[in-house]
Parts: C-alpha cells; sequence; structure tokens
C-alpha cells in the first residue's frame, strides 16, 4: 500500500511538472514528431541493404542477401576511387571553409561602425540564399573556355584558353570555391554569436592592463569562442563523408569522374538511375558508418586534449 502510495504521488508531481511545462512541450513536440517520422521510422528501410530486394515483394518478402553487397561494392574498381575522392573533396572543402568563418567573425567584430557592419553581413549572407542550380550556373559563366572572365583574363597574357570543366585535377578547388561563396558568410552566425557573448568587463581589464587589439583577441576572444570552435569542429568531421553530391552531379561529367565521382554521386547513379536499390543502399549505408565513426572518434580526441566535447 505504501508502495502504490509512493508511486501515485509521483505520478501526480510528474502530472503537475508536465503542466506547468506544457507549452515547453508542446514546442518540442512538432520537431520530436519530424525526428520519428523522417529520421527514425526510415531506418527501417536500411534493411534493403541485406536483401535483394525487389519493389514487387516488397521489403520483408525479399531474398536476404547477408553482405553480399557490401562484399560486391568493396570488391568494385570503383572502391578506392569512390573513397579517395570523396577524402579529398572532403578535406579540401574542410581547409577552405572550416577556418574562413571564424576568420571573418574576427574582423567583423573589429569593424566599430555598425552600419558597415550589418551592410557587410548582409552582403555575405547572401549567397547561402541563392539555389544551388544558380551557383552552378554562374560557375559554369565564369569558368566558361570562351566567353569567362577568368579565361579572357588568361588570353590577355596570350596563353591559350583552359577548360576547367575537361581537367579532372581542377574540379576540387572548382567545388571548395563554390562551397567558400555560399557558405561562409552563413557561417559566421555562429561565431559572431559567441563573441557578443564574452563578458565585457574581460575587454575593459585587459584595456587597464595594457592590451591592444591584437592582444586581446590572442588571449580573450580566440579562447572564449575555442569551445564553439571545437563543437562544429566535431559535427563537421562528422560530416567529412557526406559531401554535397547536389552541386557534383551539377557539375561532373565522365571525362573528370576521376577526381568529381563521390559515394554520393555513385549511389544516385546505380540506385536512382540503375534501380540497383540494394546495392545502393549497402554503399549509402556505409558512408554513414564511415560518418559515426569519424564523430565517436574526433569526439574522443578533442575530449582527451580539451575541456569540450560533444558527450
Amino acid at each position: 500500500m505504501v508502495k502504490t502510495a509512493g508511486m501515485g504521488n509521483k505520478l501526480i508531481r510528474y502530472r503537475k511538472r508536465a503542466w506547468r511545462s506544457r507549452y515547453l512541450l508542446i514546442m518540442m513536440a512538432f520537431p520530436l514528431a519530424y525526428l520519428i517520422l523522417f529520421e527514425y521510422i526510415p531506418m527501417y528501410g536500411a534493411q534493403i541493404a541485406f536483401r535483394h530486394f525487389n519493389p514487387f515483394l516488397g521489403i520483408w518478402n525479399s531474398e536476404w542477401a547477408g553482405f553480399y553487397h557490401f562484399r560486391q561494392f568493396f570488391q568494385s574498381v570503383f572502391f578506392f576511387r569512390l573513397f579517395r575522392n570523396t577524402l579529398v573533396i572532403s578535406l579540401v572543402q574542410l581547409a577552405f571553409t572550416f577556418p574562413l568563418p571564424i576568420i571573418v567573425a574576427l574582423m567583423l567584430n573589429e569593424v566599430r561602425s555598425r552600419y558597415v557592419k550589418r551592410s557587410i553581413q548582409t552582403i555575405i549572407y547572401l549567397p547561402h540564399f541563392v539555389s544551388v542550380v544558380v551557383v552552378v550556373g554562374l560557375i559554369f559563366a565564369v569558368l566558361s573556355p570562351y566567353s569567362g572572365p577568368i579565361n579572357r583574363i588568361i588570353k590577355l597574357f596570350g596563353a591559350e584558353p583552359v577548360y576547367f570543366f575537361n581537367e579532372p585535377k581542377y574540379f576540387p578547388f572548382i567545388l571548395a570555391f563554390a562551397d567558400v561563396w555560399q557558405s561562409t558568410g552563413w557561417g559566421t552566425i555562429v561565431y559572431l554569436a559567441a563573441i557578443t557573448a564574452i563578458d565585457p568587463t574581460l575587454y575593459e581589464a585587459a584595456v587597464v592592463d595594457g592590451a591592444n587589439r591584437y592582444k586581446q583577441l590572442l588571449h580573450i576572444t580566440l579562447p572564449s569562442i575555442l569551445p564553439t570552435i571545437i563543437t562544429l569542429f566535431i559535427l563537421r568531421m562528422g560530416g567529412l563523408f557526406s559531401v554535397g553530391y547536389q552541386r557534383i552531379l551539377l557539375l561532373y561529367n565522365p571525362t573528370i569522374y576521376e577526381t568529381a565521382d563521390v559515394i554520393g554521386t555513385f549511389v544516385y547513379r546505380r540506385g536512382i538511375l540503375g534501380q540497383e536499390y540494394s546495392f545502393s543502399s549497402a554503399v549509402g549505408l556505409f558512408n554513414s558508418v564511415l560518418n559515426l565513426v569519424m564523430i565517436v572518434l574526433f569526439n574522443k580526441l578533442m575530449r582527451r586534449i580539451s575541456d569540450t566535447s560533444l558527450w
């Protein structure tokens, strides 16, 4: 009886807390429903990677294949090329797109004029809202071998025009340039928010001690936003093998598959165009496992060398 009464009291307390937090719970219900419907329930279909999937038979009635499709991918002549291209493109993008938002945020923080600062922010934010298709069209226009401004400048020096989209070596850098232009401004938002959260008295004390703007940046601003930098770095490493394949699909062609073909585009060609659903699901699942390993690995590494980690 005592135990039942205790459980009843706990239930009453939980109901009271839930009623007091009803608006927060209602707000939380929508993103939770989104996660369940579009992130967790579709995991049921991941078993396609382990079956010889037949759309007419359904998932459960399709023949079980085990790791057949994984072995087929690992033994494929494309495996090394896809893995290498995905890693190279991701690292090139990381080298440019990760530090630049930090640098831009630190530079904007030093701008004293509010009007100039907001104007610059607006200008560098705008590319984020431009469609991927429009961005690709701009890239084709800029790098055109006939009318593009880059090749016009090259012709002024008497050199032959460069066919950028027929040379495999240029593709990772073209993709990185497009990513820098479109995402750098948007990426500064988090860092600017972290900078504005720094206690102003720290800067006042530094001025009293005779620290100039550079020393304030080095000893106050950067250490204060370091946890944010580490957190975003870990998250970025968790998506290292998830290159934005939509832009690649619009930019590449068979002549540059050597450096442009990545895991995402391979899954699209074999899964959607080739209708090899089980094989492409296996490749996509392998890609997701790689990302999971990377985020766990770098989270553990950051926890060892700093006090900041995701968990």
